[in-house]
C-alpha cells in the first residue's frame, strides 16, 4: 500500500507542478480583467445611512455671531490659500510674468519659462507638445501613452494623457486591452527659468467594457540642466466607482531643437491591481 502511495506521488507531483504554474500564470496575466471587473462592480466606500436622531434647539444671537465669525474665518483661510497657494500674487511674484518659451533650451538655458529679467523672446507664444512612449512590463503586459499638452501662452495649458493597455494570455490564447484616458487643466504655481512646479484638476475616464468617468487631480514637476537634459515627474489621483484610477510618471529627456528622447517608469493602480511599466519614447514640440 505504501509502495502504490509513493508510485502514485511520483507520477502525480509533475503534474501537480504543471497545474500550479498553469494557474499562477494565468492569474498573472489577468490583470486587466481583474481592474475592468473591480470598476464595473459596486462601489467599496460605505455609505452610512442616517441613524440621525432630529433635536430640535432655540438658536440664540450668540450662536449666529459665533457662526458668522468662523464663517468669514474660513472664506478667508480658503481664499488665502487659494490665492498665495494655488494661484500665486501677482503683484509681488515675477516668475509668475515669465515667458513661455517656443521649445527647452531653445537659447541654451530656459527651460518651459523664461524669466522676464532676461528675456529674448519678445512676444507671446503659443505651444504644443506632443509626446508618445512605448510602455514595456513584460512581454505579456505593454502597452502605448499618448500625451498632448496645448499651451495657448504661459498662464495655463490643457493636458491629454491616452494610455492603451495590452495583455496577452499565452495560456488561453487571448488578447485583453484597457483605455485609460486622463484630461485636465493645468496650471504651473512656480515658473522659474530651470524649474517649474504646477497642479492640474480635471476628469478621468475608463472605457473598454467599464465606460465611467470620475474626477481627477495632480502635481507635476519639470527641471532643466544645463546640457539638453531635463528630469520631470508628476502624479495622477483619480477615484472611479470607489476604486483608484492612480498614475505616478517619473522621466528624463534629452532635448534636440524643438524635439525630444525620454526614459522613464511609470506606475499605474486601475483599481486593486498595480501595473509598473518601463518607458521610451520620443516627442516635438510645435
Amino acid at each position: 500500500m505504501m509502495f502504490l502511495a509513493k508510485h502514485f506521488m511520483k507520477k502525480s507531483y509533475p503534474l501537480f507542478i504543471v497545474l500550479i504554474f498553469s494557474w499562477t500564470t494565468i492569474s498573472a496575466q489577468n490583470k486587466l480583467e481583474k481592474s475592468k471587473s473591480e470598476l464595473n462592480s459596486s462601489s467599496r466606500s460605505n455609505t452610512n445611512s442616517g441613524n440621525s436622531s432630529s433635536r430640535s434647539s432655540s438658536s440664540s444671537s450668540d450662536d449666529d455671531d459665533s457662526l458668522g465669525f468662523f464663517g468669514d474665518l474660513f472664506f478667508y483661510i480658503t481664499f488665502g490659500v487659494f490665492k498665495y497657494g494655488l494661484i500665486g500674487d501677482y503683484t509681488n511674484e515675477d516668475h509668475l510674468y515669465s515667458n513661455l518659451t517656443p521649445y527647452p533650451f531653445y537659447n541654451g538655458k530656459s527651460g518651459n519659462y523664461e524669466s522676464i529679467i532676461t528675456e529674448t523672446i519678445g512676444k507671446n507664444v503659443c505651444r504644443i507638445d506632443v509626446e508618445n512612449k512605448f510602455i514595456y512590463n513584460n512581454s505579456s503586459l505593454l502597452g502605448n501613452h499618448l500625451e498632448v499638452k496645448a499651451r495657448p501662452f504661459q498662464y495655463f495649458y490643457i493636458q491629454a494623457d491616452y494610455r492603451e493597455l495590452f495583455e496577452f494570455n499565452k495560456v488561453q490564447n487571448t488578447t485583453n486591452n484597457l483605455s485609460l484616458l486622463h484630461l485636465n487643466l493645468a496650471y504651473d504655481r512656480v515658473r522659474l527659468e530651470r524649474f517649474n512646479l504646477g497642479w492640474n484638476i480635471g476628469a478621468s475616464y475608463v472605457g473598454n467594457e467599464v465606460g465611467k468617468f470620475g474626477f481627477s487631480f495632480g502635481l507635476s514637476a519639470d527641471y532643466f540642466m544645463t546640457n539638453q537634459i531635463s528630469f520631470s515627474g508628476s502624479q495622477q489621483w483619480s477615484s472611479i466607482n470607489g476604486f483608484p484610477v492612480n498614475a505616478l510618471e517619473l522621466q528624463s529627456k534629452y532635448h534636440k531643437k524643438n524635439y525630444f528622447f525620454t526614459m522613464g517608469y511609470e506606475r499605474l493602480k486601475i483599481a486593486t491591481p498595480v501595473y509598473n511599466f518601463i518607458t521610451v519614447g520620443g516627442g516635438i514640440y510645435f
